[in-house]
């Protein structure tokens, strides 16, 4: 499918997940307590499917040329830690919380499904916010699509990625309610900045960078299945630095191999 312009394919992407988490926010309150958790519970284990996927990106070809065979796994461990300590030093967690709180403490006095500003309510708003960024945002449809994108060669991924990403979102919102809607945003940054990437840097964005991010992309949604089946409260918000170090690794290793 032929771009329009560079960007067309985020554009689209955009537009399915506010229509998705629009239509979720429309029927959720309609939706008995238990129904809402089965969701949850279902969403969980996808994401946990999605998460297994991208993290199989460890063994991609492209990685293990770049860094040899026992490098990927060391790199995706260095990364996490790396990462989560920055972080967790950084609070980043914490600021997450605190600024999903003042967002939401605006957006509530027009949702019903928000109801204030009480603790469960903004823990609520913030997880359905940051599942649904990390799901919509990490994952190889994500980068590979906005790279090709900003580099010309259409928006089939993209496209694609918009369909499933609609329906995840009128999920997600059916349980989460206007946090889903605020991913919108985080959806048009990060793919925004990626097909700008695709756009300046042509073709010389190594695979194997990619496949090490999404790898460890992949782990962190592992992180996110934990809290959205109830498992363990996995602080993914501090392991969000973790996406610039796994590339910056990687190009490490290659100038010391």
């Amino acid at each position: 499918m032929t771009s329009l312009f560079p960007g067309a394919g985020t554009v689209l992407n955009v537009l399915t997940v506010i229509l998705g988490a629009g239509l979720g926010m429309a029927v959720g309150h309609r939706l008995r307590a238990h129904t809402r958790d089965v969701v949850t519970d279902v969403l969980g284990l996808v994401t946990l499917l999605v998460a297994g996927l991208s993290a199989m990106s460890v063994t991609d070809v492209s990685l293990s040329r770049a860094v040899g065979s026992g490098a990927p796994v060391l790199i995706v461990l260095g990364s996490l830690l790396i990462g989560s300590i920055a972080g967790s030093l950084l609070r980043i967690e914490e600021r997450l919380e605190g600024l999903a709180g003042r967002v939401q403490g605006v957006v509530s006095r027009r949702s019903r499904t928000e109801g204030g500003t009480d603790h469960a309510s903004r823990e609520r708003f913030i997880e359905g916010w940051l599942t649904a960024s990390l799901l919509f945002c990490v994952g190889p449809l994500t980068i590979l699509g906005s790279l090709n994108d900003g580099l010309g060669r259409g928006i089939d991924q993209l496209a694609l990625k918009a369909v499933l990403d609609g329906f995840a979102a009128l999920a997600f919102a059916a349980s989460f309610g206007v946090g889903v809607l605020m991913s919108a945003v985080s959806v048009a940054v990060v793919q925004g900045l990626l097909t700008l990437v695709g756009v300046l840097l042509g073709s010389v964005v190594p695979d194997a960078h990619i496949a090490a991010l999404t790898a460890t992309g992949g782990l962190m949604l592992v992180g996110i299945s934990l809290r959205l089946l109830r498992i363990r409260e996995v602080p993914v918000g501090d392991m969000l630095p973790a996406l610039v170090v796994a590339p910056l690794l990687t190009q490490l290793v290659v100038w010391l191999r």
